[in-house]
């Protein structure tokens, strides 16, 4: 669940917000900006859905902020309504998630307030940002001196780097675990989505501290006269692999094949699959990466694509494009298309039930294997790499930001997106900042606790053959 100190912060913002007629108007002017403006307009249930939460939020009535209790009194569901067949709340809740991520990439720069919703909770996150739109209180100051409306701000906002429109939901990734763990999970979305927005926000706005890049792999990716494409992952893949037992190839996956012998499975199993599939979900961890790879690019006059994997096909990835792909085989299988080309390799240890990586090629003191003494969201350590490769028979480049589980990815997106410790780790693999473009893999050490990387290191590095080939 989320942590105390996490929902007492918001709690306390929201209540800061609501104590004053002054703050609590310009927040429901806000609000009905946002639920009036063109990405909610399409979707009057989202709509009423956050109206409600803000609603109950600002009236301290957290109690009501709960699945059965939403069911009951928005959507009128019964008192015994089965929350897991009838995933109306939790499906509601992720489309208003888009779509704040949506408006706020559009209008941000004259928002007062921020809102958004952490995953696995129902309790808003309310922001007020001191460099926003006018407050109602002032605009009665200053009545010759009105704030702009949402449609004279959109002809001043740029576009978003970020094509927001692609971006999938972003789901937790759901563990096998008992229903408590599940939700200690999302606590970890709410730091994630406000990465997220804070990240897009910023990435333009002047206060930005993204400086352009010089040195690779950033630079050879900016530096083409190609598109950028940033490739999420697709945790409910690892979790459908978690229920069968069997692994999801590449080749199944881009002939759309999600489920392995499904004759195999039992009805129970073969629902809970096909509800897992519904939608295209990243993981959690993906969102800050995304959010700080677009404020790189907007330092550098460039934009990227974000695009679910399991959006994607074959056909897309042969072309000139350039592409940063997040996550391992396991959760993100067109990863599986460069491993040739590295010596670091995932490999799935189907008892222990997690990834492991392997050297295939060890060079003096290095191990044959890297196994990590943690699975996802617990203590202890881990690894990642961090590669930049060749796209096979294309001209493009691939970054690839992969970690045994969630925290690796995460470690492997802030050592890729650090630029000065980028350039000093390429340093010590003898790879110049303002060399020439050269192929390389990294392999990266972690420790973690509950879900959150640390003391991230670097084990090992491989500066791959001219073409990225073995």
């Amino acid at each position: 669940m989320l942590s105390p100190s996490s929902t007492d912060t918001r709690i306390a913002e929201i209540a800061k917000i609501a104590e004053t007629k002054g703050g609590l108007a310009s927040l429901q002017h806000h609000l009905k900006e946002v639920i009036e403006g063109d990405v909610f307009k399409g979707s009057h249930r989202s709509g009423q859905f956050l109206q409600y939460i803000v609603d109950q939020a600002v009236a301290g009535r957290f109690d009501s902020l709960k699945e059965r209790v939403i069911g009951m009194e928005l959507f009128g569901r019964s008192a015994s309504y089965d929350t897991g067949d009838d995933a109306i709340v939790r499906v509601t809740a992720s489309d208003v998630r888009k779509r704040l991520l949506q408006h706020y990439g559009r209008y941000g720069a004259t928002s007062g307030f921020r809102i958004s919703l952490p995953s696995g909770s129902y309790i808003p996150e309310i922001m007020r940002d001191p460099h926003g739109e006018i407050g109602l209180s002032e605009i009665a100051a200053k009545p010759h001196d009105p704030a702009p409306s949402i449609q004279e701000a959109a002809l001043v906002v740029d576009e978003p780097i970020v094509n927001l429109s692609a971006i999938p939901q972003f789901e937790t990734i759901q563990p096998k675990a008992a229903a408590w763990r599940l939700r200690l999970l999302f606590g970890i979305l709410l730091v994630a989505l406000n990465l997220a927005l804070w990240g897009i926000f910023w990435s333009r706005s002047p206060h930005s501290e993204a400086a352009r890049v010089s040195s690779l792999p950033w630079s050879a990716l900016f530096g083409s006269s190609h598109g950028i494409e940033l490739i999420t992952s697709d945790p409910n893949i690892a979790e459908i692999q978690g229920i069968t037992g069997d692994q999801v190839s590449v080749s199944d996956y881009a002939n759309h094949n999600y489920i392995p012998a499904p004759n195999k499975l039992t009805p129970e199993q073969s629902n809970i699959c096909k509800n897992i599939l519904r939608g295209d979900k990243a993981s959690e961890v993906d969102v800050p990466i995304a959010a700080k790879v677009a404020e790189l690019a907007q330092a550098n006059s460039k934009t990227i694509d974000v695009r679910a994997a399991r959006s994607i096909q074959l056909t897309d990835l042969k072309s000139d494009n350039n592409f940063v792909f997040l996550g391992s085989p396991r959760s993100n299988p067109w990863f599986s298309l460069f491993s040739d080309q590295l010596d670091f390799r995932f490999v799935f240890n189907k008892n222990a039930a997690s990834e492991f990586i392997r050297n295939v090629h060890p060079r003096p003191n290095e191990q044959s294997q890297y196994i990590p003494s943690a699975l996802g969201w617990a203590t202890g350590d881990s690894y990642a790499i961090l590669a930049f490769v060749k796209n096979p028979d294309q001209s493009g480049q691939v970054l690839l930001l992969a970690g045994a589980n969630a925290e690796g990815t995460e470690a492997a997106g802030k050592l890729a997106t650090d630029l000065p410790r980028l350039s000093t780790e390429l340093g010590k693999c003898g790879i110049s900042s303002s060399g020439p473009l050269r192929h390389f893999e990294m392999l990266l050490h972690l420790n973690t606790m509950a879900g959150t990387p640390n003391n991230i290191d670097l084990v090992a590095c491989h500066i791959l053959p001219d073409g990225s080939s073995h």
